[in-house]
């Protein structure tokens, strides 16, 4: 059973699905763009029984609290602030760490900052690697470096619904998709501000990049028990940042799917049996 919650952060409510029994480890399932912690549904009922799942919506994300970008400062630095608020609020102290696209600057940057926490790692297309990088973070280089508001405009089509729908089924088998997780993402995006929000975010995201040594030299330190389950069609994190992983933690493990950028939606049983396989077996 998936209980549906939220707690106040800083005035800021912060909705978060829960399951499992807390005598379980716990693992704290961090999302993604354009989704939020609705793209958990499918792989929460195949853990529940072995761990403790945590699994909350940043702020101007979802179901939790999205205040003006004038008021708010959202970056990824931000964004890592809270959640670490929003764990300690909710008394998660140690605790297994699944981390997807933005999950994943957002999740290292709490591992990097309190390494006892973290029980393991599951990244699935969470990259901290520029080998990762697909060809379209070239043209956002250039945008990071010569910042125009032309440019910034020109990024409103991330949020356009063949884009959001393109992200979705991009490297899947034909009607291997479901149309409920971008159908909810594409309704999200007509919510107040959300494009100015999100526009933040994506110029913020360079900030990730500079952070990538970070993350490294976290994993090179702890050497935590890892397993990269990666979307081998996605042009955004390529294969080659889940492989990545190896350089710096020899305790990584590769499963590569034939699928694209949201493995979950068409390998959620199969991704559940290898973190079962990896963690608990």
């Amino acid at each position: 059973m998936i209980n549906y919650k939220s707690t106040n952060i800083e005035g800021l409510d912060i909705f978060y699905r829960e399951a499992g029994k807390t005598t379980k480890p716990t693992m704290v399932l961090f999302h993604g763009f354009p989704s939020a912690s609705h793209m958990f549904r499918d792989l929460i009922p195949e853990l529940q029984n072995d761990f403790h799942l945590i699994a909350p919506d940043y702020p101007g994300f979802g179901q939790s609290s999205s205040p003006d970008h004038e008021e708010f400062l959202y970056t990824f630095d931000h964004i890592a602030e809270i959640m670490e608020k929003f764990l300690d609020k909710i008394e998660v102290n140690n605790f297994y760490m699944f981390v997807f696209d933005y999950g994943a600057p957002i999740g290292f940057r709490i591992a990097s900052k309190y390494p006892k926490k973290i029980l393991g790692i599951i990244s699935q297309n969470g990259n901290i690697y520029k080998q990762g990088l697909g060809k379209k973070w070239e043209v956002r280089k250039d945008y990071w470096e010569n910042p125009t508001l032309e440019k910034r405009e020109g990024y409103r089509n991330a949020f356009a619904p063949d884009t959001i729908i393109g992200q979705y089924k991009h490297g899947t088998k034909e009607g291997s998709v479901s149309p409920d997780g971008y159908t909810l993402d594409i309704a999200y995006t007509k919510t107040q501000d959300y494009a100015e929000r999100q526009l933040d975010l994506i110029f913020d995201y360079q900030n990730n990049i500079k952070k990538y040594p970070i993350f490294q030299k976290y994993l090179r330190a702890n050497i935590p028990k890892l397993i990269a389950i990666w979307g081998k069609n996605d042009p955004s994190f390529i294969p080659s940042g889940a492989e990545a992983f190896k350089i710096d933690n020899p305790n990584t493990e590769v499963a590569l799917l034939d699928t694209g950028h949201f493995p979950l939606e068409t390998h959620s049983k199969i991704t559940a049996e290898l973190i079962k396989q990896y963690f608990i077996k």
